[in-house]
């Protein structure tokens, strides 16, 4: 039978989501802990990849097993998991269903802070001068529809197409903190950490909204802004149809 499971994670001790050599992941460290329960090799499809440091409030994953799963299955997972690692819910799914494919919507949050703040070291990106959230949202509005956005994207990634379908990008301040929250069908390789570092610069002053469209028409990722940090994304929504 196929599972999918939901979990979430903190990336902060993981080079990202997909297996990698000499590396550990957060897909080594489930597929480690199903094999330990159900006492077979097990190999999970994430419904993404996320990089090394970012974190996720919410990720699907599938897995087939032949063995009975009862009621206790996530309690056990849980407990096997590393502590930076949740085990949130589990149902069956059909045989030909794909966790990565399957997703018709993501949705991704980046945190902001502008105060030293121990609690939020590691779980958001620090910046020490405030940013002009309106001029940022105004920019913001030039993201919105299918557009290519190679601009963005991380330069050896190799895909067919550019093209995502953004439907939300929006700053606003929460609990002391900026938040970016946007969401797409797909997002490219570092496509987040690009567009919001190319925001900052809006926020800052540093380049203006027309410089801004300029970059996304330009399909060239010298001409953005840098990455910000990873410990400042999380993947907070996946959707199914």
């Amino acid at each position: 039978m196929r599972y999918l499971l939901e979990i979430a994670y903190s990336g902060t001790n993981y080079g990202g989501w997909q297996l990698q050599p000499n590396v550990n992941t957060v897909q080594a460290e489930v597929n480690k802990a199903l094999g330990i329960i159900l006492r077979h090799p097990t190999f999970c499809v994430g419904c993404g990849r996320t990089d090394a440091g970012v974190h996720a409030k919410q990720f699907f994953l599938h897995f087939d097993t032949d063995k009975e799963i009862d009621n206790d299955f996530l309690r056990i997972l849980n407990r096997v998991l590393p502590f930076d690692i949740a085990a949130k819910s589990l149902k069956v799914v059909a045989e030909n269903f794909n966790a990565r494919f399957a997703a018709i919507s993501r949705t991704y949050h980046y945190y902001i802070s502008f105060n030293k703040d121990p609690f939020v070291f590691g779980n958001a990106a620090r910046l020490y001068k405030p940013l002009d959230i309106d001029r940022m949202n105004e920019a913001s509005k030039l993201l919105y529809g299918k557009k290519d956005f190679q601009c963005f994207s991380k330069t050896s990634t190799n895909v067919s197409t550019f093209i995502c379908d953004l439907t939300k990008a929006e700053w606003y301040l929460e609990n002391g903190l900026m938040v970016f929250e946007i969401s797409a069908n797909r997002f490219l390789r570092n496509m987040v950490r690009a567009i919001t570092g190319t925001m900052v610069l809006v926020g800052e002053n540093k380049i203006d909204i027309s410089d801004f469209e300029a970059i996304i028409k330009s399909k060239d990722r010298c001409k953005a802004g840098k990455s910000m940090p990873a410990e400042g994304l999380y993947l907070t929504e996946v959707k199914y149809s």
